[in-house]
C-alpha cells in the first residue's frame, strides 16, 4: 500500500512537471507572434510604426492586474484552475484579434491576453521558486523559449501560405483552447497532491519560515527598487529584440521577409538553447555569475548587430544575444532573496513580475518611437545602452547589499 502510494506520488510529480513546462510553452507562443505579424498588421489597419506600443501597453495593463492579484486567484482557483482560466482568456484574446476589423478593439483583446499571461507567469514563478531548484527554474523558462521560438515560425508560415497575419493567430488561439481544456481536466492533480510529493526537485535547502513584512516596508527598502529596475530593464531588452528584429531586418536592411522571419525565430531558438544549457550550468555556477556573463555576451551581440555587416553577421549578433541573455531572467528570480533578503522575497516576486511586464511594454514602445522618428537602425544602439544600464544597476545592487 505504501509502495503504491509512493509510485502514485511520483507519477503525479512527473505529470505536474510536464504541465508546468506546457504552461510556459503556452505563455511564450503569443509573444512570438507579434514581432513578425506587426508589419502586416499595421499596414492592414493603416497605422504608424510605433503604434505597436499601444498593444504592448494594453497587454501590460492586463499583466499587471493579474500579477498583483495572483495570490487571490491562486487561493480561489488553485494552480490547475488558474492555468485553465489563463489559457482560456488567452484563446479568447487571440481569436478576438482574428475576428475584429476595427483597430480600437485590438487593445481590449490585448488586455485579456495580458491577464492570462500575468496569471501564469506570476503564479508558476512563485510556485517553482518555493518548491524547486534553480536548475528547474532555468528549464521552466526554457520552455517559454520553446513557445516564443515556435511563434515566429507559425506566423511566418501563415503569412507565406495565406498572406494574412490573422492565420497565425487562429492557429495559436485554437492551440490555447485545447490547452485550456487539458488543464481543466488535470485540475485534480494539483488539488490531490500531498504536501511534499514531487516538490523540492533539485532544491538544495528548504527555506526557513520567515514572516513577511508589510508591502509598504518593502517599498521603502532601496534594494527592492534596484531589483525592480533590473527586471524592468532586462525584460525591455528581451522583448525589444523579439518585437523589432524582424522589422529591422526587413524594412531597414532589405532582407527577404520569409528569411527574416526564420532569422527572428532564430533569436528565440538560441534563447531556448541558452536556457536549457543554463539549467545544467546552474548547478555549477551561481546565479549572479550567470547573470553577469549573460549581460556581457548580450552586449557583444548587440554591438555586432549594430555594425550591420551583412545578413549573416546580423544573424550572428541576434543569435549570440538570444543565447546570452537566456539565463538572466530566471537567475534574477532565483537570486531575489540574495538582493533583498529572505523576509522581503514573497512581496518582491509579484512586484518584480509587474516591473518585468512594464519593461516589456514601455521599452520596446520607446524603441518604436525612436525607430519612427529617427531610424530602425537606432534599435541596436538603444539595446547597447540598456545593457550598459543593466550592468550599472547590478554593480549598484552589489554595493548596497
Amino acid at each position: 500500500m505504501i509502495k503504491e502510494k509512493a509510485v502514485t506520488g511520483k507519477q503525479t510529480g512527473i505529470a505536474l512537471v510536464i504541465l508546468i513546462f506546457v504552461a510556459f510553452i503556452s505563455l511564450g507562443l503569443p509573444d512570438g507572434l507579434l514581432g513578425v505579424a506587426w508589419p502586416e498588421m499595421r499596414r492592414s489597419f493603416g497605422l504608424p510604426l510605433d503604434a505597436l506600443g499601444v498593444l504592448l501597453i494594453a497587454s501590460t495593463i492586463g499583466y499587471l492586474i493579474s500579477s498583483f492579484l495572483n495570490g487571490y486567484f491562486m487561493a480561489k482557483l488553485g494552480v490547475g484552475g488558474l492555468l485553465a482560466a489563463s489559457c482560456a482568456l488567452t484563446a479568447i484574446a487571440l481569436l478576438g484579434y482574428t475576428l475584429t476589423p476595427f483597430w480600437f478593439l485590438m487593445p481590449f483583446f490585448a488586455v485579456l491576453s495580458g491577464l492570462g499571461a500575468g496569471a501564469i507567469d506570476a503564479g508558476l514563478n512563485v510556485y517553482v521558486e518555493a518548491n524547486y531548484g534553480e536548475g528547474f527554474m532555468q528549464w521552466m523558462h526554457a520552455s517559454f523559449g520553446v513557445g516564443v521560438t515556435l511563434g515566429p515560425i507559425i506566423m511566418t508560415r501563415g503569412l507565406g501560405l495565406t498572406g494574412n497575419w490573422r492565420t497565425g493567430y487562429i492557429i495559436v488561439g485554437a492551440a490555447q483552447l485545447i490547452l485550456a481544456f487539458i488543464f481543466f481536466l488535470t485540475i485534480s492533480l494539483w488539488e490531490n497532491r500531498e504536501e511534499g510529493e514531487g516538490q523540492r526537485v533539485g532544491k538544495q535547502k528548504p527555506k526557513a519560515a520567515v514572516s513577511d513584512p508589510a508591502l509598504m516596508e518593502t517599498l521603502k527598502y532601496l534594494p527592492a527598487w534596484i531589483s525592480i529596475a533590473l527586471f524592468f530593464v532586462y525584460t525591455g531588452i528581451e522583448f525589444s529584440f523579439g518585437h523589432w528584429t524582424y522589422s529591422l531586418l526587413t524594412e531597414s536592411r532589405g532582407i527577404n521577409p520569409e528569411i527574416a522571419g526564420f532569422l527572428a525565430g532564430g533569436y528565440w531558438a538560441f534563447f531556448t538553447i541558452g536556457r536549457i544549457l543554463a539549467g545544467f550550468l546552474a548547478y555549477r555556477i551561481n546565479s549572479m555569475r550567470l547573470f553577469k556573463g549573460g549581460v556581457l555576451l548580450g552586449l557583444t551581440g548587440s554591438i555586432i548587430l549594430a555594425l550591420n555587416l551583412g545578413q549573416w553577421v546580423s544573424f550572428l549578433g541576434v543569435a549570440l544575444a538570444g543565447l546570452a541573455i537566456a539565463p538572466i531572467f530566471p537567475s534574477l528570480v532565483s537570486s531575489t532573496s540574495y538582493r533583498v533578503g529572505e523576509k522581503h522575497t514573497t512581496n518582491m516576486i509579484g512586484m518584480q513580475m509587474a516591473a518585468a511586464g512594464l519593461g516589456g511594454a514601455l521599452l520596446p514602445g520607446l524603441a518604436g518611437v525612436l525607430a519612427r522618428n529617427i531610424s530602425l537602425e537606432t534599435i541596436p544602439l538603444f539595446l547597447i545602452l540598456l545593457f550598459i544600464i543593466l550592468l550599472g544597476l547590478d554593480l549598484f545592487a552589489r554595493k548596497i547589499r
